[in-house]
């Protein structure tokens, strides 16, 4: 039996109210966490706009940005107040940790009145039922909310990581794009003009017909080139405008570096890149949570799996008119589901496989972890290897040769067409350090997200646009 002081006590609805209230989640709650681990990706700028208010701020804010050339960090600002996408991320994330929260509740209580006549006999029956073992198990109940909370906020967390990794990239694609379309316009006006020269020089007979056309196919090439390149940058410009969430009238006065930024001295260390990741990855943090909310929940589990029980209070009043008296009895009931034909081993198993899987996806996250990392490194350490060899050995390299072609030019030694053919592989030469710079810049946006536990794979592609300009136009 049920001892009546737990049944009925007012100190055990009371806790029953205080305990119910424990899990409670706000917007405010979740930004602030997400403000706090993902500090290097949000800068404290990340907050869900409820009021009128706020979001006229907002818009002030997006405007004050948006009349300076937009830099990385600015976009990435620019983004938390005002996209839509990041704005409905963090209304998911609200509601996803509110129905965790809800899942440490108990049911409402039942209130029921009956009105019964017998002759002269009136009874007045009223009765409050609620579940005895959500009761009991309200505690775990709680602790597994907590954990499903905990769960929700991390993910969230992540989202927010790989939106912000994405803007970072879209923003790196969309000034190298602008920056390449530049040095494309150079060489089809470069083309162009050794084209006309060639046209011209032929018609006095001075230039044979194989001649001409190798430089016209150059120009051809060099068209061909210029109208992908304009397609790359509007459509690198595009995605980022969808990124930032920006509308028309935004979008028209979005503006962009004229380059990217300078590499750094130095690159980060693996000292370094070890150091940071040991702060805690999200991905681990997220595994360990969904193993410890599935083996309190497979606790849980074996408890309802087999039962349940309701605990009903009852008040009656009997009216007799005949005598003139009133009884008032009084008790409870107590209802239990009987397990005859299904003992709750199909949920167990459910629950034990759970638990099982969770483990072994934490296992595999841990060991999957350090591989991320070692490549993400790798891939940031060759681009930057690779974007210092153009900066500082063939950029430099290609302008000697440049000078000294325009010596032997001025000195009658070659040709006008022997210059432009340099010069036009200067440029394509430029190029290509520019999609090295762009590809480290990719690749260290890469290995931020991979540090915190949100791996995001670079792939470095082969930079080949200055060995097939060296034999163009000869």
């Amino acid at each position: 039996m049920v001892p009546r002081a737990v049944l009925a006590s007012p100190a055990t609805i009371l806790s029953v109210i205080l305990l119910s209230a424990c899990a409670s989640v706000s917007p405010e709650q979740n930004s602030s966490r997400i403000n706090d681990e993902a500090a290097a990706f949000t800068e404290g700028h990340l907050a869900l706009a409820l009021s009128d208010e706020e979001r006229s701020k907002r818009i002030k804010t997006a405007s004050v940005l948006l009349e300076y050339p937009l830099g990385q960090t600015e976009a990435v600002q620019l983004a938390l107040v005002n996209s839509p996408s990041m704005q409905a991320l963090l209304a998911q994330g609200w509601a996803e940790s509110a129905n965790a929260a809800q899942t440490g509740r108990i049911s409402n209580p039942i209130f029921s009145f009956e009105h019964m006549a017998t002759g002269d006999e009136l009874e007045l029956s009223r009765a409050l039922s609620f579940g005895l073992l959500d009761l009991l198990t309200l505690p775990r109940r709680q602790s597994i909310a907590h954990q499903l909370i905990e769960q929700s906020q991390l993910r969230l967390t992540g989202d927010v990581v790989d939106q912000v990794t994405q803007i970072r990239q879209a923003w790196v694609r969309a000034v190298a794009a602008q920056q390449s379309l530049t040095y494309a316009q150079q060489v089809y006006a470069s083309a162009e003009a050794s084209a006309d020269l060639a046209r011209r020089m032929q018609a006095v007979g001075n230039f044979n017909r194989i001649s001409r056309a190798r430089e016209h196919a150059f120009y051809a090439d060099a068209a061909t080139s210029l109208a992908s390149a304009t397609h790359r940058t509007t459509a690198a410009r595009e995605a980022l405008v969808r990124l930032l969430g920006l509308d028309e009238a935004q979008a028209q006065i979005l503006q962009l570096p004229e380059r990217l930024p300078d590499l750094p001295n130095e690159p980060l260390t693996p000292a370094v890149i070890s150091t940071q990741a040991t702060r805690g990855r999200l991905d681990i943090r997220l595994a360990q949570t969904e193993l410890d909310a599935a083996a309190k929940a497979q606790g849980l589990n074996s408890i309802t799996s087999f039962t349940d029980i309701e605990l009903t209070v009852r008040r009656d009043t009997v009216f007799d008119n005949a005598e003139g008296n009133r009884t008032s009895p009084h008790g409870y009931e107590v209802d239990v589901r009987l397990p005859i034909f299904d003992w709750g081993g199909m949920q167990r198993s459910a629950m034990n496989a759970r638990t099982l899987a969770a483990a072994n996806q934490l296992e595999a996250t841990t060991r999957t972890a350090g591989s991320s990392l070692r490549e993400g490194y790798s891939t940031y350490r060759t681009a930057f290897d690779i974007a210092r060899h153009y900066r500082d050995e063939v950029i430099p390299l290609r302008k000697i040769i440049a000078e000294e072609n325009l010596l032997r030019y001025n000195g009658m030694i070659i040709g006008v067409f022997e210059l432009l053919a340099d010069a036009r592989d200067q440029v394509t030469v430029v190029i290509a350090a520019i999609d090295a710079e762009q590809q480290f810049w990719l690749a260290d946006a890469a290995l931020q997200a991979t540090l915190i536990g949100r791996p995001t794979s670079t792939t470095l592609t082969a930079t080949t646009g200055a060995r097939s300009a060296s034999g163009a136009g000869h």
